[in-house]
């Protein structure tokens, strides 16, 4: 039982003669150091004429825009680049009058979320052109940030390095983006050393001295690589500290031992979280229902719904979904079923979340025409569709042993053009396709894959084979890769 939650257990009792109804409801709407441009201090002798933007214009007087504002800008700029296929500094230049650091910043994130990451450098080479850029740490945590996201490490560190050689002093933030970076490497383990190795070297710097952030970061980290002994450092090092643990402190430990299966050491957690007289907020609990989900111990489970219900939080979507699934995952179909129905009756409104989880949970119990029939439903809604939806159902038919299902379904996505298509579709069939040796999918994949400017290079391979984790299987992979390569090349000639 976790410690300190209220006993008990929730009650799933369906009415015996009665099959639960599930009631469908509308759904809601290059590792190389690029030469940065370093701005001299004379006046731009071109003019630059700007094309009216009608509600963009600034007030002359006004010294900031709102959020709201920004937002809308770099939304702008966005789609002209987008919808226009421009050059990102053509449209950039279109809108000089207007763009600020505030906008940039903007940038950087929605840039960082695409794989298209060296468009976040060439803003900022932009940014350093302009005449009211001032080299600021902040912009350089953020680009940090991006990059190490992104797996781009040594663009991190070139961009630490560059950012004291443009005379910033480094503080408490930067160092706290930069070992989030390295904590973004495949190899866990040395991240995590050589971040602790910055964590010792801030202890040593007044500016840069560990904030809560930076020890969030780290026992965060330390609980995802099961290094308990690590994170009981860390938490005596706070102790001794200025330093007090606030929820996220508590939440990040638990969340990474709860996702590792350490159960033990997560209500040892939740335990200390207690004692430093922290209440469980909406996370904490979401995080112990997940986590005990996961180990299928529905008991306990079932036990922190409940104690939710009775506190002063209130459930949200992510509640339900993970209780779908992980019922789904025991096959406990009609536990997930009455928790969708519990949850509609509370009066939540499911997104597209739910019914993916919804789906999946179908295609594990079988029951790949209600998994299909949900799917339809969304489809027909033309809301909230998107390519993880279609991902689901098409992973629904490869794990029940149905290829060419998928591959149908795959190529009917396409010829409607309601859903965008990207890399994780192909990986998600190219692994499906050679687990069931369907040589003649995959030359079709892959030839597919080059028409829509999708080239499997060695990370696709990798990603898409990782769960077989034998060598036969990486030899495989390797000959399909050659034998694959060479016909899309013929194809492609």
């Amino acid at each position: 039982m976790p410690p300190n939650l209220a006993s008990g257990s929730l009650q799933f009792s369906p009415t015996p003669t009665l099959a639960p109804q599930i009631h469908y409801l509308s759904i809601p709407s290059p590792n190389c150091s690029p030469t940065l441009y370093r701005p001299s201090l004379s006046r731009p002798s071109c003019a630059i004429t700007c094309l009216s933007t009608g509600r963009l214009k600034r007030k002359s007087g006004a010294k900031t825009e709102s959020n709201s504002e920004s937002e809308e800008l770099v939304r702008v700029l966005l789609r002209n680049f987008k919808d226009d296929k421009k050059p990102l500094l053509t449209t950039l230049n279109k809108y000089v009058r207007f763009v600020r650091t505030e906008h940039c910043f903007i940038l950087f994130e929605e840039l960082g979320k695409s794989d298209n990451w060296l468009q976040c450098l060439e803003v900022f080479r932009w940014m350093q052109k302009q005449r009211w850029y001032i080299a600021d740490n902040g912009v350089y945590s953020k680009l940090i940030s991006v990059m190490g996201k992104k797996g781009q490490t040594r663009m991190a560190m070139w961009l630490f390095s560059e950012m004291r050689n443009s005379g910033c002093r480094p503080d408490t933030s930067v160092y706290n983006a930069l070992i989030t970076a390295h904590l973004h490497s495949r190899d866990k383990s040395k991240a995590l050393a050589k971040a602790l190795g910055y964590f010792d070297k801030m202890k040593g710097m007044e500016r840069c001295k560990p904030s809560i952030v930076t020890y969030n970061i780290l026992l965060r980290a330390s609980a995802q690589s099961r290094n308990v002994d690590q994170v009981n450092a860390l938490f005596k090092d706070l102790d001794e500290s200025i330093v007090t643990p606030d929820i996220y402190t508590f939440n990040g430990v638990m969340d990474g031992y709860g996702k590792n299966g350490m159960i033990r050491e997560m209500e040892l957690a939740l335990g200390r979280m207690k004692s430093n007289q922290l209440k469980p907020d909406i996370i904490t609990y979401n995080l112990l229902i997940d986590s005990y989900g996961r180990k299928q111990e529905f008991e306990k489970m079932e036990q922190v719904l409940k104690s939710l219900l009775r506190s002063k939080e209130k459930p949200t979507l992510p509640t339900f979904n993970s209780m779908i699934t992980n019922y789904g995952k025991a096959r406990l179909r009609e536990k997930a079923e009455l928790v969708f129905q519990k949850m509609t009756d509370m009066g939540y409104a499911p997104n597209f979340i739910t019914y993916e989880c919804l789906i999946m949970m179908y295609g594990v119990c079988d029951c790949i025409s209600r998994a299909r029939e949900i799917f339809d439903r969304m489809v027909d809604s033309e809301k909230g569709i998107k390519v993880s939806t279609l991902n689901v159902m098409l992973e629904v038919y490869c794990m029940n042993g149905l290829p060419m299902e998928a591959d149908e379904l795959f190529e009917s996505a396409r010829r409607s053009r309601m859903f965008s298509t990207d890399s994780s579709t192909y990986k998600l069939l190219y692994k499906a396709y050679t687990k069931a040796d369907m040589k003649e999918l995959l030359q079709k994949l892959l030839i597919q894959m080059d028409r829509d400017g999708i080239i499997p290079n060695k990370r696709f391979f990798l990603d898409a084979l990782g769960a077989f984790g034998s060598s036969q299987a990486t030899q495989k992979s390797a000959r399909n890769e050659n034998s694959l390569s060479k016909e899309a090349n013929t194809a492609r000639a």
